[in-house]
């Protein structure tokens, strides 16, 4: 399930031709009438849709951006049972086919998710693998699959059943690279940024303080001023920016948003791009909430 709402960040209502609660509701419960896998539950102004798992909810979610509508989804959170005053959570099983060299990745990979090997077979250069593991385990799991295997490895999942919740999965170690202030992206300031991690965005774009602009390269979130640009000056000196360079940005779509985001970021759909960005927008506001939490 994830939780959609309202856009509220400020770029909110200027690129969505329908971005009102309203009608966000009556398009969702349209969908209910040809979806029978769906559900929606309204909370407020916020509307907890159910389904069948991340590609199904990503399929429409894409299907209401290209129609024209503007909201802000969460991350995806698995559906949880109570049984005999214990929390349930589902269980998959994984079947991963990948070469030999890569199998060590794959197995560190999973193990991080708490995933637990039931069966492993290598033969002709190729090695396969099963695993029972936590659908949480599986969420954002398909890109850093295609990433470790070069795109050489296949996986397949069935549903195993509901077993007692595993504790101590994190399927994120590193933070993110927030903007530090509104205005536009510039080359100068994305030179800088980019020692402390992987940018998600290039030049000239338009950002606003509390977008998350990157994934920095260690654990905890850092501000990072994507905005400033170079002091004009007569000062000149032989070779000055030569040995500068912009490595290309990680475009990130909506099925690698949605598998990204933490429990505290949300993403920002609208017809013409995909942001991600903090649930609280300003800096004080977050570290408040870290020190009740």
């Amino acid at each position: 399930s994830i939780t959609s709402g309202v856009n509220t960040s400020p770029f909110g209502g200027k690129e969505g031709q329908w971005s009102t609660s309203r009608q966000l509701r009556e398009r969702l419960l349209r969908e209910l009438e040809t979806d029978v896998a769906l559900k929606v539950e309204v909370d407020g102004d916020q509307f907890i849709v159910s389904g069948r798992g991340e590609l199904h909810l990503g399929i429409l979610i894409e299907r209401l951006r290209r129609e024209g509508y503007e909201f802000q989804v969460s991350r995806p959170q698995v559906i949880l049972k109570e049984v005999d005053n214990k929390t349930m959570e589902p269980f998959e099983d994984l079947y991963i086919d990948v070469p030999e060299q890569y199998a060590g990745a794959i197995i560190e990979n999973v193990s991080g998710r708490k995933g637990e090997m039931k069966n492993m077979n290598a033969e002709s250069g190729m090695t396969a693998l099963h695993f029972l593991i936590p659908t949480r385990g599986l969420i954002g799991y398909h890109n850093q699959f295609m990433i470790l295997t070069k795109g050489l490895g296949v996986f397949n999942t069935l549903f195993a059943g509901y077993k007692p919740m595993v504790s101590g999965l994190n399927m994120r170690e590193r933070g993110s690279l927030i903007a530090f202030e509104p205005g536009v992206s510039s080359l100068y300031g994305l030179l800088s940024a980019q020692e402390r991690g992987q940018l998600f965005i290039g030049p000239t774009i338009s950002v606003y303080a509390g977008m998350v602009v990157g994934e920095n390269s260690r654990d905890g979130d850092i501000e990072v001023n994507v905005c400033r640009t170079k002091q004009l000056s007569n000062m000149r000196s032989k070779g000055d920016g030569v040995s500068e360079h912009f490595d290309t940005p990680r475009i990130m779509d909506l099925e690698d948003a949605i598998g990204y985001i933490k429990d505290d970021e949300l993403v920002e759909v609208t017809p013409q791009n995909i942001r991600i960005r903090k649930r609280l927008l300003d800096a004080n506001d977050r570290k408040r909430h870290q020190r009740q939490s």
